[in-house]
């Protein structure tokens, strides 16, 4: 009978102590693939491999956070004539084309004179020496032919005044003098139209303005409220039209200061020139006192 009893109790012993053991093992590894089953005679069975899920990492999270700021930078930038187009757009494409054809055909003027003007440019000191060798060894005529070749206003003035070296040393300074102004007002041509642009687009953008708010106020008398996004949008869409005819004003007025600096300094060589005519003329005694 004792052992029986003492057989009891060390299988007692012995399965708790398994069991013990078994709870420790998968509380202690829980992170393992493979798990331990027992049959119904208490043998372990070996289960099937449990796969790991992989959930999101941090990298992942990260990588994605970075793909959204991107995506969203993307929508927010815009290229500068998108911008452009955008504004012009926002601000009433028919009052925001007053100003632009200003612009366009104050450019257009801008760009002819300052081109006219270049090539009214020469050296002025190498033409002088080649007139006075002209005049030293071929005469009059050859002096002639020289300012024939020779483009801009410097040499047309020199060859007015060359042509009326028969008529004296007076004769010849009034030719020059008047044929001097003629030259300046072919070079002054369409500067008052490129004013005229200058002043007009500013105005039209203010035009805008005036009756954008205009509709601002009759959008307000039609809600029946002041609501602030109605009031903000209708003065934001009018200003617009100001803003880009002052843009316009602004890039013409630096294009016209240009040009009549340009001017002014072609006139005053003309100046010089006239004088070192009538000086050479006086020198080789070609025209008459």
């Amino acid at each position: 009978m004792k052992k029986v009893i003492s057989s009891l109790a060390f299988a007692a012993v012995i399965t708790f102590g398994f069991a013990s053991f078994s709870n420790a093992q998968v509380e202690g590894e829980p992170d393992q693939n493979v798990a331990e089953l027992l049959d119904e005679e208490g043998n372990p069975i070996e289960a099937e491999p449990v796969e790991e899920v992989a959930g999101p990492t941090a990298g992942d999270a990260k990588d994605g956070a970075n793909n959204a700021t991107g995506e969203d930078d993307k929508k927010k930038e815009l290229t500068f004539v998108q911008e452009l187009k955008k504004q012009f757009i926002d601000g009433s494409p028919l009052w925001m084309t007053l100003p632009l054809i200003c612009l366009i055909i104050g450019l257009a003027l801008s760009i002819e004179r300052i081109i006219y003007l270049n090539l009214s440019t020469i050296n002025t000191k190498k033409f002088l020496e080649d007139v006075e060798t002209a005049l030293k060894n071929g005469g009059v005529d050859a002096a002639k032919d020289v300012c024939r070749n020779t483009r801009g206003p410097i040499a047309s003035i020199y060859y007015q005044g060359l042509d009326r070296t028969n008529e004296g040393i007076e004769m010849v300074e009034k030719s020059v003098v008047s044929y001097g102004g003629v030259q300046m007002g072919l070079m002054e041509k369409g500067l008052s139209w490129l004013s005229l642009f200058i002043a007009l687009a500013p105005m039209l953008g203010f035009l805008g303005t005036v009756i954008g708010m205009i509709f601002a106020f009759d959008k307000i008398i039609e809600d029946g409220q002041v609501s602030p996004t109605t009031v903000a949008g209708g003065i934001k869409v009018s200003l617009l039209t100001t803003v880009f005819g002052l843009i316009a004003a602004i890039i013409l007025q630096i294009f016209y200061n240009y040009i009549v600096s340009k001017i002014d300094g072609i006139v005053n060589e003309m100046e010089d020139a006239s004088i070192s005519l009538v000086d050479m003329m006086l020198k080789h005694k070609i025209a008459k006192v």
